[in-house]
């Protein structure tokens, strides 16, 4: 009896392929987690719940609270995968998520300081378009480094996220620090200008959650970066050189214009999530250390286990923002330190770098 070609045709779609690849990846992520709980001396049950309650909720306690924090992890490190995903698609290995992201929130701190007194929402918008231009002429400068001059875009873009990092640490301790604020940190934004909540706290038990308009923009993100890749000129070119320079080079397309192009995109993607992460914040002020966390750092493993496609960074997104909304909760209870998620998040790499190792080497042993 012959098999249905429905489920072959199917994974013959790109999308659906990639996202069952990305569905399978969690699924081995999975069983690498409980591996590590019970390495932890954790029941497998027991951690697994906690990490399940602590990320999409119960129905005793609610769902909309956590599922809400688990959203909103979720929305800078979806935009830090796309912006490596599509640096990586062009042959650009940046590293510079993280200090792009700085960049992305310092630009839109001081949008916000210059046009004080300008109505909200137009300072609100003049904010995340000077985010995504600091990002992506952060980004640039690397980009122009390799193409002009050689310069390795991952040496280059390591050292701007340390020369960002400095920049942002020195204006906030110094002209942005906030007038009588013993913290070392911006003065807050004003209320009209932050992101709306979009659940009202009526819905879960008068606890305002914490789920924003920004999170809506990074959903939207996917979709376009999908667009972009696979539905255009620009963005089939852009494949090409990534899987094959030297093909590219003989088909006429114009390399560095597309790595520079695909290094800009990347840097606004990245600003983008600084000024989203800042305008859904409590207060809005940019601290002078630690702003973002590591989220340009942890996209690179998004990005990875998304297989660098649009789709997959939205799902490999979506389990690692619950992984980290579960971790916390998974300290609460069982006392064991929240480190867990770098323990998992390295192990990802680490398999998705040895599966790929071995899919080149058995397709070079086919060849």
């Amino acid at each position: 009896m012959k098999s249905s070609p429905i489920p072959r045709m199917a994974l013959q779609n790109p999308v659906l392929r990639i996202a069952a690849q990305s569905a399978g990846a969690i699924a081995c992520l999975l069983l690498l987690l409980v591996i590590t709980l019970v390495g932890l001396r954790i029941a497998p049950g027991e951690g697994l719940h906690q990490l399940w309650t602590g990320a999409v909720g119960s129905a005793e306690d609610g769902r909309l609270y956590p599922i809400s924090a688990t959203l909103v992890e979720t929305a800078p490190l979806l935009l830090a995968a796309l912006s490596v995903g599509i640096a990586w698609r062009s042959g650009m290995f940046s590293i510079g998520a993280q200090g792009q992201i700085l960049i992305g929130g310092l630009c839109a701190t001081i949008s916000a300081h210059v046009l004080k007194n300008l109505a909200p929402q137009f300072v609100c918008t003049v904010m995340l378009i000077s985010a995504m231009g600091g990002g992506s002429l952060w980004s640039f400068i690397a980009a122009w480094l390799k193409v002009k001059r050689g310069v390795q875009e991952v040496i280059s873009t390591i050292m701007l996220n340390y020369i960002a990092i400095h920049v942002v640490g020195w204006l906030v301790l110094g002209p942005l620090r906030a007038q009588g604020n013993y913290l070392a940190e911006s003065d807050p934004l004003p209320p009209g200008v932050m992101f709306a909540r979009l659940i009202p706290a009526a819905w879960s038990d008068h606890i305002q959650t914490t789920l924003h308009t920004g999170v809506l923009l990074a959903l939207l993100a996917a979709p376009i970066m999908w667009v972009f890749q696979f539905r255009t000129r620009s963005g089939f070119n852009l494949r090409i050189l990534g899987a094959n320079p030297n093909a590219a080079r003989v088909a006429g397309i114009h390399t560095e214009y597309l790595q520079l192009l695909a290094m800009a995109v990347s840097g606004a993607l990245a600003g983008l999530a600084g000024a989203i992460i800042l305008l859904g914040s409590t207060t809005g002020s940019l601290p002078s250390v630690s702003f973002g966390g590591t989220s340009g750092f942890t996209a690179i493993p998004v990005a990875l286990l998304g297989g660098l496609h649009p789709i997959g960074a939205l799902l490999s997104a979506l389990f690692f923002g619950g992984l980290t909304q579960g971790c916390r909760n998974l300290e609460q209870n069982t006392g064991v330190s929240s480190v867990v998620i770098y323990v998992i998040q390295a192990a990802a790499v680490l398999a998705v770098v040895g599966i790929r190792a071995m899919k080149e080497r058995s397709e070079e042993a086919g060849t």
